[in-house]
Protein backbone atom coordinates (compact mmCIF):
# COMPACT_ATOMS: atom_id res chain seq x y z
CA UNK A 1 0.00 0.00 0.00
CA UNK A 2 1.50 3.39 -1.04
CA UNK A 3 1.61 6.87 1.37
CA UNK A 4 -0.90 8.14 -1.58
CA UNK A 5 -3.31 5.07 -0.62
CA UNK A 6 -3.61 5.73 2.84
CA UNK A 7 -6.71 8.43 3.00
CA UNK A 8 -8.06 10.56 6.17
CA UNK A 9 -9.68 8.13 7.67
CA UNK A 10 -7.12 4.68 7.44
CA UNK A 11 -4.60 7.98 8.97
CA UNK A 12 -6.79 8.38 11.80
CA UNK A 13 -7.42 4.88 12.73
CA UNK A 14 -3.48 4.34 12.57
CA UNK A 15 -3.45 7.48 15.09
CA UNK A 16 -5.93 5.69 17.41
CA UNK A 17 -4.75 2.39 17.53
CA UNK A 18 -0.61 3.23 17.32
CA UNK A 19 -2.09 5.21 20.74
CA UNK A 20 -3.40 2.50 22.19
CA UNK A 21 -3.23 -0.98 20.27
CA UNK A 22 -6.58 -2.48 22.86
CA UNK A 23 -8.65 0.12 21.58
CA UNK A 24 -12.03 -1.47 20.86
CA UNK A 25 -12.84 -1.11 17.61
CA UNK A 26 -16.31 0.32 18.48
CA UNK A 27 -14.18 3.08 20.12
CA UNK A 28 -12.24 3.85 16.97
CA UNK A 29 -15.25 3.74 14.76
CA UNK A 30 -17.29 6.41 17.10
CA UNK A 31 -14.03 8.03 17.17
CA UNK A 32 -14.16 8.63 13.43
CA UNK A 33 -17.83 8.65 12.67
CA UNK A 34 -18.06 5.26 11.10
CA UNK A 35 -19.34 2.09 11.43
CA UNK A 36 -17.75 -0.70 13.17
CA UNK A 37 -17.92 -2.47 10.35
CA UNK A 38 -15.98 -0.39 7.85
CA UNK A 39 -13.52 -0.07 10.92
CA UNK A 40 -12.88 -3.64 10.50
CA UNK A 41 -12.92 -3.63 6.78
CA UNK A 42 -10.39 -1.28 7.16
CA UNK A 43 -8.70 -2.39 9.66
CA UNK A 44 -8.36 -5.89 7.80
CA UNK A 45 -7.10 -3.62 4.67
CA UNK A 46 -4.29 -2.23 6.28
CA UNK A 47 -2.96 -5.67 7.56
CA UNK A 48 -3.56 -7.59 4.51
CA UNK A 49 -1.18 -4.75 2.94
CA UNK A 50 1.35 -4.75 5.54
CA UNK A 51 0.88 -1.34 6.91
CA UNK A 52 -0.48 -3.04 10.39
CA UNK A 53 1.88 -6.04 11.15
CA UNK A 54 -0.13 -7.19 14.21
CA UNK A 55 -0.10 -5.68 17.55
CA UNK A 56 1.82 -7.05 20.68
CA UNK A 57 2.41 -6.53 24.15
CA UNK A 58 5.48 -4.41 25.24
CA UNK A 59 7.33 -6.10 28.22
CA UNK A 60 9.53 -3.91 31.05
CA UNK A 61 12.62 -6.37 30.70
CA UNK A 62 13.89 -5.43 33.78
CA UNK A 63 10.52 -6.09 35.96
CA UNK A 64 11.01 -9.57 34.29
CA UNK A 65 14.16 -10.26 35.67
CA UNK A 66 16.46 -9.37 32.57
CA UNK A 67 18.31 -6.39 34.09
CA UNK A 68 21.15 -6.60 31.08
CA UNK A 69 20.79 -5.90 27.91
CA UNK A 70 23.53 -5.14 24.79
CA UNK A 71 23.26 -3.87 21.38
CA UNK A 72 25.70 -6.30 19.55
CA UNK A 73 27.37 -5.36 16.39
CA UNK A 74 28.24 -8.49 14.32
CA UNK A 75 30.04 -8.77 11.26
CA UNK A 76 29.35 -11.40 9.21
CA UNK A 77 31.88 -13.94 7.97
CA UNK A 78 32.14 -13.94 3.58
CA UNK A 79 32.55 -17.77 4.16
CA UNK A 80 28.63 -18.19 5.83
CA UNK A 81 25.52 -17.68 3.85
CA UNK A 82 23.22 -14.92 5.04
CA UNK A 83 20.19 -16.64 5.47
CA UNK A 84 22.45 -19.29 8.09
CA UNK A 85 23.46 -16.64 10.00
CA UNK A 86 20.24 -15.36 10.08
CA UNK A 87 18.26 -18.56 10.76
CA UNK A 88 21.10 -19.25 13.65
CA UNK A 89 20.22 -15.80 15.32
CA UNK A 90 16.66 -16.29 15.41
CA UNK A 91 17.70 -19.60 17.82
CA UNK A 92 19.34 -17.37 20.38
CA UNK A 93 15.68 -17.04 22.94
CA UNK A 94 17.94 -13.84 24.55
CA UNK A 95 18.36 -12.33 20.94
CA UNK A 96 15.23 -10.03 20.79
CA UNK A 97 15.29 -7.79 18.14
CA UNK A 98 17.85 -7.58 14.86
CA UNK A 99 18.92 -5.57 11.79
CA UNK A 100 20.54 -5.46 9.09
CA UNK A 101 22.48 -2.12 9.06
CA UNK A 102 25.41 -0.16 7.44
CA UNK A 103 28.41 1.33 8.54
CA UNK A 104 31.04 -0.71 10.63
CA UNK A 105 28.92 -3.66 11.09
CA UNK A 106 26.88 -6.39 9.23
CA UNK A 107 24.07 -6.23 11.65
CA UNK A 108 22.88 -4.93 15.10
CA UNK A 109 21.36 -7.44 17.42
CA UNK A 110 19.66 -6.94 20.57
CA UNK A 111 20.26 -8.74 23.50
CA UNK A 112 18.24 -9.41 27.05
CA UNK A 113 19.74 -11.14 30.00
CA UNK A 114 19.11 -11.97 33.61
CA UNK A 115 23.10 -10.72 34.41
CA UNK A 116 25.74 -8.96 33.13
CA UNK A 117 27.16 -12.41 33.77
CA UNK A 118 24.42 -14.03 32.00
CA UNK A 119 24.72 -11.47 29.13
CA UNK A 120 28.70 -12.82 29.11
CA UNK A 121 27.88 -16.50 28.68
CA UNK A 122 25.46 -15.90 26.23
CA UNK A 123 28.13 -13.81 24.13
CA UNK A 124 30.76 -16.63 24.91
CA UNK A 125 28.71 -19.91 24.35
CA UNK A 126 25.71 -18.78 21.78
CA UNK A 127 27.10 -15.67 19.22
CA UNK A 128 30.49 -16.48 19.32
CA UNK A 129 30.01 -19.96 18.46
CA UNK A 130 27.84 -19.17 15.35
CA UNK A 131 31.54 -17.90 13.65
CA UNK A 132 31.29 -13.83 13.22
CA UNK A 133 34.29 -12.10 12.16
CA UNK A 134 33.55 -9.79 14.54
CA UNK A 135 31.77 -8.98 17.86
CA UNK A 136 31.08 -5.24 19.69
CA UNK A 137 28.95 -5.25 22.46
CA UNK A 138 27.27 -1.84 24.01
CA UNK A 139 26.06 -2.61 26.93
CA UNK A 140 22.42 -1.02 27.74
CA UNK A 141 21.99 1.24 30.87
CA UNK A 142 18.40 2.57 30.85
CA UNK A 143 15.90 2.37 27.69
CA UNK A 144 14.79 6.46 27.76
CA UNK A 145 11.70 6.01 24.98
CA UNK A 146 10.55 4.08 22.57
CA UNK A 147 8.25 4.82 20.33
CA UNK A 148 6.37 4.33 17.15
CA UNK A 149 6.34 8.32 14.41
CA UNK A 150 3.18 9.83 15.53
CA UNK A 151 0.69 10.63 12.53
Amino acid sequence: MKNDQIDELDQRILKLIGENARIPFLEVARECNVSGAAIHQRITKLMETGVIQGSKFIFDWNKIGYEASAMIGVNIPRSKPYSEIIEQLKEIPEVIECYSVSGEHDLLVKVVAHTNRDLQAIIQNKLYQIGFDKLETIILFEEIFCRQIPL
